[in-house]
């Protein structure tokens, strides 16, 4: 009889909407995978995402759940600015960590992230779902075998309509910007594809008139 490996048990910081409608049920279909708890500021907030998604444990602050002997991983889909500080928080926990994008708003942010990793021993992972599926590990093979010829050139479009400055993405204290939000989606499928670092960037800026 096969045996099967024991399932991670997932605890997710925030009622974030990416978690909830996204996130979550992916880990909830996987064979190796169990979400165990969500935490939220609001303990309102966090029961009634586990009443609807099925979980056993609601947590009224995120400290609560760090400290939950149970969890092995943590998946943290909180605001950008707070990335670094609960993904260190939970891997000093004894927590793997999956970070939404970005890791963090700088290169020495994540430096720093890679330092407590390395200190801590635990795996902190950046949630980039191209580095892991398979349509397109699939296209980098044939990228690689040259299935489509010589790769010169990508252009990507990645858009969404949100003029409301008080949305934090559009916050710049907060990690908010076109880059760090989806830009980063096309920097990163483009040095997945070319396999390398880019050599020269150039960016252009075109603002709307309503949210200068």
């Amino acid at each position: 009889m096969k045996v099967m490996p024991p399932r991670i048990r997932w605890g997710v910081l925030s009622t974030a909407a990416i978690g909830l409608k996204k996130v979550i049920a992916a880990m909830q279909r996987g064979t190796h995978t169990s979400v165990v708890a969500i935490a939220s500021r609001d303990l309102h907030k966090a029961r009634e995402a586990v009443e609807v998604l099925g979980i056993a444990t609601a947590y009224g602050s995120y400290e609560d759940l760090l400290s939950d002997p149970s969890i092995d991983a943590i998946y943290n889909p909180l605001p950008n600015h707070m990335h670094v500080t609960w993904t260190i928080k939970a891997a000093e926990a004894g927590k793997h960590v999956l970070c939404e994008k970005p890791l963090g708003l700088s290169a020495a942010e994540a430096a720093t992230l890679i330092a407590v990793r390395d200190r801590t021993s635990v795996k902190i992972g950046e949630a980039f779902m191209v580095r892991c599926h398979p349509q397109w590990i699939r296209a980098q093979e044939w990228i690689r075998e040259e299935r489509i010829g010589e790769l010169r050139s990508m252009l990507g479009f990645f858009s969404y309509f949100n003029i409301r400055a008080e949305n934090i993405r559009n916050q710049l204290e907060f990690g908010g910007g076109a880059l760090m939000d989806i830009g980063c989606y096309m920097v990163h499928a483009a040095r997945f594809a070319f396999g390398t670092q880019p050599l020269r960037v150039v960016a252009s800026i075109d603002r709307d008139p309503v949210m200068q």
